[in-house]
């Protein structure tokens, strides 16, 4: 007998016309536009198996988040690897981990949902450029050479 899983219920928004509910697809030369000469240095110094998440946009705009081999957590918990600190992120909201050389992240069963170019996920696979949206935090996801 298969156990079923519960279905998730993820919290609405209300968007009052303030901003695009959905945007283009991410511009990997829009995005090369929004980071610092520090920032451009650091990626040229990524190895294959490591990566980097850059916040864009939100509470701690510009923070840098190194993902290795071993991947990384993603929460409000003090013990994530990536802490973001908003109550919009769940305490263990997601994590990135390593397949085949490509780096996947997968959603813990947050309450809010994790987005990727704006669509929700519960596992997807990453490339330069995407962005990952966890709550508030707007993330840019950089992969080593």
């Amino acid at each position: 007998m298969v156990a079923s899983q519960p279905e998730r219920d993820l919290t609405s928004t209300l968007h009052l016309g303030l901003r695009q509910v959905v945007e283009a697809s991410p511009d990997l030369s829009k995005n090369l536009e929004l980071l610092s000469d520090d920032d451009r240095k650091t990626l040229a110094l990524l190895g294959p198996r490591t990566a980097m998440l850059i916040v864009h946009r939100g509470p701690s705009k510009g923070s840098r988040f190194l993902v290795g081999a071993d991947g990384v957590t993603i929460g409000r918990s003090i013990e994530s690897e990536v802490f973001l600190d908003d109550v919009t992120v769940s305490r263990h909201h997601a994590h990135i981990s390593l397949k085949d050389s490509i780096f996947i992240v997968q959603d813990a069963g947050s309450l809010n949902g994790t987005y990727v170019n704006n669509a929700s996920v519960m596992e997807s696979s990453l490339a330069t450029g995407d962005e990952i949206q966890i709550g508030k935090f707007h993330m840019l996801y950089f992969g080593g050479k």
